[in-house]
């Protein structure tokens, strides 16, 4: 691997740790950071890129990531922002009129939860006649298919959206038909590139299919270029133990590219579906099962499965969005002494905080998701919505926090869950419970993999970006962040449209923008 030489950067303090005043030089050799420090001699280093002054930090993670699931989703109808049935066929059918070749129509991104009412399929039918549409919902939890689409897969006729387990199996049926029809792997290859250009060096894969099994494939058609830790599902733990594969260990042989991820369990729903398992009911409208949302395997199904998967050197990630399933989730890791991540962590009862800080556990949030999710907190959740996404609270506590976007749910860029973990909003709104606002360098080191200020024997995963991601002048005086100031407005654009420049992974280019 050819050595690398980076000129006048300035070193972005991360998790703590200070930087330099002044611009130094970054030494790459062998794929990781070699020397740091002012004015270091280049000669034998060929590849030499000069900075210029622009800022270094480590590269950024996603650590919730459905990687085909959100490159498909790119290139499908976009239903977000819908504001009712009515809306989603209108934009469903100028999709329709304006593509009359597709024989297998997609869309994604809708929320229901918010609507007056439920979709329904006769209503999608008049929109869309015998062409098959599916519709996912922007927390993926739910799929709104008309009667064409149902038939394609052998679903029964219904008369409104298939909900969790009845959605996901739809969706792989849904999927595979999709994959005849479309270019799956070009259309992942051009998100990836997305990806790494807006900085990122790694994701987490929980790709349905449990993504283990399909990374080595791809590895020979080409390197990817980010980092995937490829997380695998109960359905497949046999495999997983007769490939004697640990959390952490290559899953090709001399490659540290691609390394195998955690066992996912999905412990509850999510509060668009009403199906998040809570404490206490939904209010006002209540949800199934008594208004408390649902467990999708009993507590002792989850320790089980837990406990199988500590036997095989699997560290385990458990969504858990109400704060019902974080509490059994919790239990289940304190009866297993396993390790990992509560996923989403969205709703946590206020004794949860420090237990998850006590247990050692990974707050894995997408910060994002509180834009999209303030109307129907306050509609559902609002004598609770304090303890909804406590990002603050959290940190407090001493619970680590890994900033992901569960895309497709929200777009895979980090900056933008960084900007809205520090702000609480997008563009002019209001921040929503602003109590729960953590700092920029907070949110920075959420991002970067546990990694700190560039320094010597660090991975050369890295990223160089035009402007200080620090420098926020409305957060000198943290009060003008609640009234969407103009200087507030201005820092949120800011940090969600922060050019980047470089990324670098292993020390090899994965996105270039220099000038």
């Amino acid at each position: 691997m050819t050595d690398l030489l980076i000129t006048g950067a300035r070193l972005v303090p991360v998790a703590g740790v200070a930087a330099p005043e002044h611009p130094v030089d970054v030494l790459v050799s062998g794929g990781r950071v070699a020397d740091v420090g002012p004015k270091l001699a280049s000669r034998g280093v060929a590849d030499v890129i000069a900075a210029q002054g622009r800022w270094l930090l480590p590269g950024l993670w996603d650590a919730h990531v459905h990687p085909v699931m959100w490159a498909l989703a790119r290139a499908r109808i976009d239903l977000s922002g819908t504001t009712d049935p009515t809306d989603v066929c209108r934009r469903v059918a100028a999709h329709l009129s304006a593509r009359p070749g597709e024989q297998l129509v997609l869309g994604y991104g809708y929320r229901s939860a918010a609507w007056d009412r439920l979709p329904t399929v006769l209503e999608l039918d008049a929109a869309t006649g015998s062409r098959p549409v599916a519709l996912a919902s922007g927390d993926a939890h739910n799929g709104w298919l008309n009667s064409a689409a149902l038939a394609l897969i052998g679903q029964a006729p219904r008369e409104g959206a298939l909900v969790e387990g009845e959605w996901y199996a739809a969706y792989r049926h849904l999927e595979a038909i999709a994959t005849s029809l479309e270019e799956p792997e070009a259309a992942l290859e051009a998100a990836l590139a997305a990806a790494a250009a807006r900085g990122v060096v790694g994701i987490v894969d929980f790709e349905f299919d449990s993504a283990w099994r399909t990374w080595p494939a791809r590895l020979e058609r080409g390197r990817p270029p980010v980092r995937i830790r490829a997380a695998a599902y109960a359905d497949s733990l046999d495999d997983v133990a007769a490939a004697g594969l640990r959390t952490g260990d290559p899953l090709v042989a001399g490659e540290d590219l691609l390394t195998m991820g955690p066992l996912k369990v999905i412990s509850d729903g999510s509060l668009n579906t009403l199906t998040a398992w809570c404490c206490e009911p939904y209010a006002p409208d209540g949800g199934d099962d008594g208004g408390c949302g649902r467990s999708n395997l009993t507590a002792a199904e989850l320790r089980e499965v837990m406990s199988r998967a500590g036997d095989i050197g699997l560290t385990c990630a458990i969504h858990a969005i109400g704060d019902r399933a974080v509490a059994t989730a919790l239990d289940a890791f304190s009866a297993t002494r396993q390790g990992g991540s509560i996923e989403h962590a969205q709703l946590v009862g206020a004794a949860d905080f420090e237990r998850l800080a006590a247990l050692g556990l990974t707050a894995s949030v997408q910060p994002v998701h509180l834009i999209d999710d303030r109307l129907v907190t306050d509609r559902y959740w609002r004598d609770r919505a304090d303890r909804v996404y406590a990002f603050r609270s959290l940190l407090d506590a001493g619970v680590a926090l890994a900033f992901g976007s569960d895309a497709p749910v929200a777009p895979l860029d980090p900056w933008r869950a960084i900007a809205a973990a520090v702000f609480r909003a997008d563009a002019a709104d209001e921040p929503w419970h602003s109590e729960q606002a953590i700092t920029p360098a907070e949110a920075l080191a959420s991002s970067t993999d546990g990694q700190g200020t560039v320094h010597i024997g660090q991975p050369a995963d890295l990223v160089l970006v035009d402007a200080d991601p620090l420098a926020l002048g409305s957060l000198a005086d943290r009060s003008a962040t609640a009234d969407g100031s103009p200087a507030a407005q201005a820092d949120r654009a800011h940090l969600r449209e922060l050019p980047v420049s470089l990324t670098l992974v292993g020390g090899r280019r994965t996105h270039e923008a220099l000038t």
